[in-house]
């Protein structure tokens, strides 16, 4: 098993998983970014490692309980309305359960953020760890079955004979994928999450990001449980290409937005300076 990890098959398609692991990764980052920054200061921290470790510990108990995970493709109940059509699978629950809870908690944050509320009282802000926590590892099993779901459709489980890695080799590409892409966002999330809370424009557009994303999980779950109206309009997904494509242009617009931003008050400071130096070269001088 080590030897086919070590070809260089193993090594590209290991490459390509991680990268699309922390790609996706970004919406849990975001969220967890947002959610940890109403707790206090010292559980900031703590709630995005344990977030971040709760992902890593789903996605491995996925992939070892891959066939119950494609076994959720099967149909548990079809609807026939004449004008509605659906075949409902366990996966498509799943996903559609986390594109509404995401919608909700995504509008009722920004709500929040608008009418000024804040977490004020410290018994608040101490029992919303745990709540955080229960938020974060609710979502983490809908984008765990996201990631698993690609995962498994970019390393073929044949054997190596047929162009594969194999059941074992496949198994274990997905899970360094997954251990390497968590080690590298935890990294990061903690820079990420500071820049995120100190900028509030950032918070609402990073807000917006998860209302896409619970846009699309809606639409796969959909597309999943095979939603059709009449008789030729059948729900599709939504590319993910396209997804994060606007996600990281409209991330590049606000940071030209921030730069000017920020230059522009820097030019005031040094004019105010030099406002400031000919005033008081003018009193001496009087």
């Amino acid at each position: 098993m080590m030897e086919i990890l070590f070809t260089p098959n193993a090594l590209i398609a290991l490459l390509t998983l991680t990268f699309l692991e922390i790609i996706l990764g970004i919406d849990n980052i975001v969220f967890l970014s947002i959610v940890s920054g109403k707790l206090k200061a010292e559980d900031q921290p703590r709630a995005r490692r344990i977030g971040l470790l709760l992902a890593m510990l789903f996605r491995i108990i996925l992939l070892f309980g891959i066939t119950w995970v494609l076994s959720l493709q099967a149909t548990l109940f079809s609807i026939e309305w004449g004008f509605f059509e659906a075949h409902v699978t366990g996966q498509s629950l799943i996903i559609f359960g986390g594109g509404l809870f995401l919608l909700y908690k995504s509008v009722s944050e920004i709500h929040h953020k608008l009418e000024g509320e804040e977490e004020g009282t410290t018994g608040k802000a101490s029992n919303s760890l745990s709540q955080a926590i229960v938020q974060i590892a609710l979502l983490n099993i809908v984008f765990s079955f996201d990631s698993i779901l690609t995962a498994v459709g970019m390393v073929s489980m044949k054997e190596p004979s047929a162009g594969g890695f194999g059941y074992e080799g496949a198994l274990l590409i997905m899970i360094l994928s997954v251990v390497i892409s968590i080690v590298i966002m935890m990294i990061f999330a903690g820079p990420v999450s500071k820049f995120v809370n100190e900028h509030p424009t950032i918070q609402i557009l990073g807000l917006s990001f998860l209302i896409l994303i619970g846009v699309m999980l809606l639409a796969e779950g959909s597309h999943l449980a095979h939603f059709r109206f009449g008789n030729d309009v059948e729900v599709t997904s939504i590319p993910k290409g396209y997804l994060y494509f606007a996600i990281f242009f409209s991330l590049f617009v606000e940071f030209l937005n921030l730069r000017m931003k920020k230059t522009r008050n820097a030019v005031k400071l040094h004019n105010s300076e030099i406002v400031d130096k000919k005033l008081k070269d003018s009193d001496v001088t009087n």
